[in-house]
């Protein structure tokens, strides 16, 4: 697969670079590094998820305002599992594990239909952690179009 950098939307590799350098020489910041001030730009496409010790896994902490006007909901609370906008509940909860696991930045170009309309979305993971080791945030910033409009 060729480098997703070279590929990717411009505004991906901004907060990537974005949080690159909240890293401070650690494996990912921490959700206190992330001014939203400094992201104002991005933050109707942008989603924190917590990784929660229980059943559910990982819940939709915020959701930007974009991200609610494409999915046509807002599913700020829920857990992804019950209200995941991806190709199925299973690779969802797949991207968010890898990010778990991994403990580093994923992209994602995915393309999906949603009942009435085909979705591409590209999609940044990016790993947050309290105490540098452990990802119990995660940030995803995405840049999605409705296959349908013009």
């Amino acid at each position: 697969m060729a480098d997703w950098k070279a590929l990717c939307h411009p505004d991906i590799l901004i907060v990537l670079a974005y949080w690159e350098g909240k890293r401070r020489g650690r494996h990912m910041p921490s959700r206190d590094d992330i001014d939203p001030t400094e992201l104002v730009k991005f933050l109707p496409y942008i989603s924190i998820i917590d990784v929660v010790l229980d059943a559910r896994r990982f819940v939709y902490r915020l959701v930007g305002t974009m991200e609610v006007e494409v999915r046509g909901y807002d599913p700020t609370g829920k857990s992804i599992a019950d209200g995941y906008f991806a190709s199925s509940a299973e690779a969802a909860m797949a991207n968010y594990q890898r990010i778990c696991d991994s403990r580093a930045p994923f992209y994602e170009n995915d393309a999906f239909q949603v009942v009435d309309r085909w979705i591409n979305e590209a999609n940044l993971f990016l790993p947050l952690s309290d105490d540098g080791e452990t990802v119990n945030k995660i940030m995803v910033f995405s840049i999605n179009r409705d296959l349908y409009q013009r």
